[in-house]
């Protein structure tokens, strides 16, 4: 049984619950139906009782004999198991039956009254336990008077046999009403769990952004579970909203010493102090990178995601056609190959900035080719954008994909652009993989969830 198994757990308990209570049934019918057969086997014993008293007769010399024995065969045939004998009291004449051969009966002291019977268990030819049945009975005048003890037994052991076959016929059928019932457990635990299925489901809707609460949609005893969860994510989302707030507000307020500060490098500039200028430049674009990627993070931080997909196509063309109007891409030949009916789960803005980000960098460093796809691997999609520039070491990977992380500080750049894909792509449940292009440049693959 693996180990936090609900299922499996609540199925082994079950069976286990339904082996134990068919085998303490399946006793309780066996010891009922011995009872049943030891019943009927009295009756029969004291039938031949009174058929045994009322066959008593005098012979001719006054001695006491069974004028007409029961008519039992088993009776003639020697240890059949089946046994009578009659003990004249006081006279001390035995008989007894031709199948108790040699042996006699050895009835307990007893006190009996005339006509009562009694039933004992006692030993037998061959070390049996017999079942017996006696009666006093008070001779009339007729028969000479006086009192005889006639009693008439049967091994034991023929009960036990019949029960033995009882079983033997019960054990198939109770074997048969296990494999029902703990088929019938089966279902009902899948029955009963299938809530927890459902809650798992949705759960992962609101995971991959198709739905955004679990709803109330439930059994009365998940319900509460259900709504306790989508309290969760009210909260969450609170918190996401607040520290959102703060980081816009953050953002906005160093807009605008950022806004002078650049305002002050064009003034230096005109005033002819060009490398005072420049370095009030570079400052002022790091900071605005820092904060664009705290921006960044503020939004993809913890969110749930609904709607429907996002095409990939048409983000592709607007990053294509604005680089293209730049200088450097101007100068390049691009290659766009997307699906028109691909797309991914997720803002707009957000697949903007991570095409962007990759496109800006190939843009930078490709001596004459930037090539852009799209497509579907599997349970994923795939974009991949690629340069014919001088590409990236294998073992400067990581350190390209560390925040501010660089491979040329000669040129123009903070280093946070591929750093802030990274972190887009987590938030959306995705990963970026840097490595050799065909093309001789970089290849940049982004896999992310495919929403169908």
């Amino acid at each position: 049984m693996r180990q936090g198994s609900l299922r499996l757990r609540l199925l082994a308990v079950g069976a286990a619950s339904v082996v134990l209570a068919l085998a303490l049934a399946g006793f309780g019918l066996l010891l009922l139906f011995e009872r049943h057969v030891e019943r009927r086997m009295v009756a029969e014993l004291g039938s031949h009782l009174n058929q045994l008293v009322s066959s008593l007769a005098r012979a001719a010399d006054g001695t006491l004999e069974v004028g007409t024995p029961p008519a039992e065969p088993r009776f003639l045939q020697p240890l059949s198991g089946l046994y009578w004998q009659v003990t004249e009291e006081g006279a001390g004449t035995v008989l007894r039956s031709r199948s108790l051969w040699d042996a006699t009966l050895d009835l307990p002291i007893d006190t009996l009254t005339t006509g009562e019977v009694h039933q004992h268990t006692i030993p037998g030819p061959g070390g049996a336990s017999l079942l017996a049945v006696e009666r006093r009975i008070a001779l009339p005048a007729s028969l000479g008077g006086g009192t005889v003890r006639a009693a008439v037994a049967l091994d034991r052991a023929e009960i036990h046999a019949a029960g033995l076959a009882f079983a033997s016929d019960l054990v198939p059928s109770l074997v048969l009403l296990a494999a029902f019932l703990i088929a019938a457990a089966w279902v009902q635990v899948g029955v009963g769990l299938r809530p927890l299925d459902a809650v798992r489901r949705r759960l992962a809707q609101v995971r991959s952004g198709e739905t955004a609460r679990l709803g109330e949609s439930f059994p009365d005893e998940v319900r509460p579970l259900a709504a306790e969860v989508d309290h969760l994510l009210d909260e969450q989302e609170k918190a996401i909203a607040r520290a959102r707030a703060r980081a816009a507000d953050l953002a906005h307020g160093l807009k605008t010493p950022l806004t002078v500060l650049s305002a002050d490098a064009e003034e230096l500039r005109a005033r002819g102090d060009t490398r005072l200028a420049d370095e009030i430049e570079t400052v002022t674009a790091g900071m605005r990178r820092h904060v664009e990627r705290e921006l960044v993070r503020a939004r993809t931080g913890l969110r749930v995601r609904s709607g429907p997909a996002q095409p990939i196509r048409p983000v592709v063309e607007q990053v294509v056609g604005v680089l293209r109007r730049t200088p450097q891409g101007q100068k390049l030949s691009w290659e766009v190959d997307a699906m028109e009916s691909l797309g991914v789960r997720m803002d707009a803005q957000d697949l903007s900035e991570i095409l962007g980000n990759l496109a800006e960098n190939a843009t930078t460093w490709a001596a004459g080719m930037v090539r852009i796809e799209s497509r579907r691997d599997g349970n994923a999609v795939v974009l991949r954008i690629e340069d014919d520039g001088p590409g990236v070491p294998e073992d400067r990977v990581d350190a390209v994909l560390a925040r501010g992380g660089r491979l040329d500080e000669t040129r123009p750049g903070t280093g946070l652009g591929l750093a802030i894909v990274g972190d887009l792509v987590e938030a959306h449940g995705g990963s970026l993989s840097l490595r050799r292009s065909s093309l001789g440049g970089l290849l940049a693959e982004v896999r992310l969830p495919d929403p169908t």
